[in-house]
């Protein structure tokens, strides 16, 4: 009996007659490949000699994370100063960079814990490595406003530690709610990345014992926790990791909502707008789908991952693109309008110099990424060409950092008080200082592709067909 024929099998008469033709639904796993196929090309990443452009790729990552490394180190000798901050842009380089490493991060959560209760199975391709540019991200966004407190090594009053000097927190302050929300995201994704990974760790682990490779066996094995694969062991796994999809899932969009509530509860013009948290939110989720694209089309043409990494998976990711591109387009729309409808001079005045004042540039530039771009992502043809999805998902990073530069910058250059008036320009050492954190995210995940199994092995096998025990599909072996 045909598919089509089993969904309108008892079904009314006129539903029987029709037989409407059902799409067939696009392999996760493309030209069939069995259990063991997937285990080896996945796990021979990790275990094949280490390639030259690894190399190559590690010493440039290295070299440029070493100016953020000179570039916090002068700070801390010298004093803060040393950014291009004045008075009335105090706040600049340092909040628009830990705003957009922040958003960054929103993919990988989004896509395996959201993504994970929808049941939407094409993740499986892809949760890994964007789990893991989410805990990188994080890393380089906590890199700014620790430092930009001045004193680093007073950095931990963040925290409600008691200490002698009887110094609490302001907790009323959204300041002291992003310490909270990005520890726990940062906790919460880690532990999710890391239980997500237990049984390819085994897996790993078995297959460098069989070769006598002891010493990697036992770093493999501590880390996979005893995993023997029994009915409990999954049992257990299978409830945990439910757990922290739905735990994390509030996370996505909380932790955004909080940031932006940086700006939302101040009462400046351009920043005090409830439209914030869910423009926020979206933008975060917009430019987090841009670098998985902008990391999983290199591995997937490095490492000959197209059966893994299919068109359909590349499809998906550009139409969300597309979708949360289009939300962010009229979050810019109804700014303008609110600035409009309120009657509010001062925030009319502050959209309109955002459009047609010094920063200019900024704002079309930003309009040109975020709003023009991802509508290319209509055409089929744009989504089939992978160099061409690639260069648009650079252009949605850049257009999100901009984003972020004009709702500060432009907020802050032009206040209540024209004679306060400035311009603001960054200096060479917040230049660096950004720049490096683009070698600290490429360092650590070049180390997570080297050592770490970049697929989630037994997520991936469970979407083939031969897994479905009614699919009369069993060429593989289940426990390859």
């Amino acid at each position: 009996m045909s598919q089509a024929a089993e969904q309108t099998a008892g079904a009314p008469a006129i539903l029987q007659e029709i037989r409407p033709a059902v799409k067939p639904r696009a392999q996760l796993v493309a030209h069939g490949h069995d259990f063991n196929w997937i285990t080896e090309k996945i796990c021979g990443i990790a275990e094949e000699k280490t390639p030259v452009w690894w190399w190559w790729c590690f010493g440039c990552a290295c070299l440029v994370a070493s100016f953020t490394v000179a570039g916090i180190t002068y700070l801390v000798a010298t004093g803060v100063g040393v950014w291009g901050h004045r008075s009335p842009v105090n706040w600049a380089w340092d909040i628009v960079n830990f705003v957009f490493w922040i958003g960054i991060g929103h993919a990988g959560t989004l896509i395996s814990a959201i993504l994970c209760l929808l049941r939407q199975k094409w993740r499986t391709s892809i949760n890994r490595s964007a789990e893991a540019m989410t805990i990188f991200a994080v890393v380089c966004a906590g890199i700014f406003p620790v430092f930009h407190v001045g004193r680093v090594w007073y950095a931990w009053f963040l925290f409600p530690l008691p200490n002698s000097n009887y110094i609490w927190q302001n907790y009323r302050s959204p300041l002291e709610w992003d310490v909270f929300a990005v520890s726990t995201y940062g906790t919460v994704s880690v532990l999710f990345w890391y239980v997500g990974m237990i049984p390819d760790l085994a897996t790993m682990r078995d297959r460098f014992a069989s070769v006598g490779k002891t010493l990697k066996a036992r770093l493999y094995g501590l880390f996979a926790m005893g995993w023997r694969g029994s009915s409990r062991h999954w049992s257990n796994y299978e409830m945990a990791y439910l757990i922290l999809a739905g735990v994390s899932t509030p996370l996505v969009l909380s932790v955004h909502t909080i940031v932006s509530f940086d700006f939302a509860v101040s009462l400046l013009p351009g920043w005090h707008t409830t439209i914030f948290p869910p423009y926020f939110v979206a933008g975060a989720i917009f430019s987090g789908f841009g670098m998985v694209l902008t990391l999983a089309l290199p591995l997937r043409a490095v490492y000959h991952l197209e059966d893994l990494i299919t068109q359909y998976h590349i499809d998906c990711m550009c139409k969300i693109i597309l979708a949360t591109g289009t939300m962010v387009g009229y979050a810019y729309a109804m700014e303008f309008f609110i600035a409009w409808y309120g009657a509010n001079p001062y925030e009319g005045f502050t959209f309109i110099n955002r459009a047609f004042g010094p920063y200019w540039w900024a704002y079309f530039l930003m309009i040109s990424c975020n709003v023009i771009t991802p509508q290319f992502f209509w055409f089929k043809a744009v989504r089939q060409n992978t160099t061409l999805v690639w260069i648009l998902a650079l252009f949605v990073n850049v257009g999100m950092w901009f984003e972020r530069f004009v709702i500060i910058a432009t907020s802050l250059a032009r206040d209540f008080l024209p004679t306060s008036w400035g311009y603001y320009s960054p200096s060479v050492v917040e230049i660096f200082t950004f720049f490096g954190t683009f070698g600290v995210f490429s360092v650590l995940f070049l180390l997570f592709i080297r050592f770490l199994p970049i697929m989630a092995i037994a997520e991936l096998k469970a979407v083939t067909p031969q897994a479905d025990p009614h699919s009369g599909e069993h060429r593989g072996d289940r426990h390859g």
